[in-house]
């Protein structure tokens, strides 16, 4: 993962305590298989922003196996649920299997398929999303997210330098479809917006 200003984020991840023992294996696990997860410095932000805002259901859109669910989780009252969406049942029981080693598999469950076409169909109003999709896919997850946010809700978007390239006259798919996002975001009135230079960009919005 080629970071946006990768010596501030280095030297604000020196600064994190260490993880506990499920949390550093799945760390391992990402840089072993090349599998992108947000980190713990995006990990500990989700975690705040669950706490202050004391939300008992987030959905998750993009939940691989499993490790940023582990942080909002963690961060979640006993009675919160967190509803992970993922194409793969492999990695799916693989977030599964470390969220039970860390007690808290009962606060999750992972529905398996597209995240938007899942996204679409679920009643809502959705109170915390955090979006981590496939980038191409982010104008579209906008488009369905924000108008089920119910007043207060948070609309929380990670990659949104995306490695420095919305920086660039770089276009591609992907790069242009974070651009695209970030334009509807801050034009939004029924949002306040805003992004969170932390690894990747994360971008934060709240609904009015």
């Amino acid at each position: 993962m080629n970071d946006f200003l990768p010596e501030v984020n280095d030297y604000l991840l020196h600064q994190l305590p260490p993880r506990d023992p499920v949390l550093t294996e799945m760390e391992k696990l990402a840089k072993k298989e090349d599998f992108p997860i947000v980190g713990p410095l995006v990990g500990t932000l989700l975690a705040q922003l669950v706490t202050v805002t004391r939300v008992r259901r987030v959905f998750e859109m993009g939940s691989g196996f499993g490790y940023s669910a582990y942080w909002i989780a963690r961060a979640l009252p006993e009675e919160g649920r967190v509803i992970c969406t993922e194409s793969s049942e492999d990695n799916a029981e693989k977030g599964l299997a470390f969220l039970k080693r860390g007690g808290l598999d009962h606060k999750v469950e992972y529905r398996i398929g597209d995240a938007l076409e899942i996204a679409r169909s679920a009643a809502g109003p959705f109170e915390f999303v955090f979006n981590d999709v496939d980038k191409y896919m982010y104008p579209d997850v906008f488009r369905v997210v924000v108008p089920k946010l119910r007043p207060g809700a948070l609309f929380v978007s990670d990659n949104l330098l995306w490695h420095g390239k919305v920086l660039t006259k770089e276009s591609d798919k992907e790069t242009d479809a974070v651009r695209n996002f970030t334009r509807l975001m801050f034009s939004e009135p029924r949002l306040i917006s805003s992004i969170i230079p932390i690894r990747d960009g994360v971008g934060v919005c709240l609904k009015r």
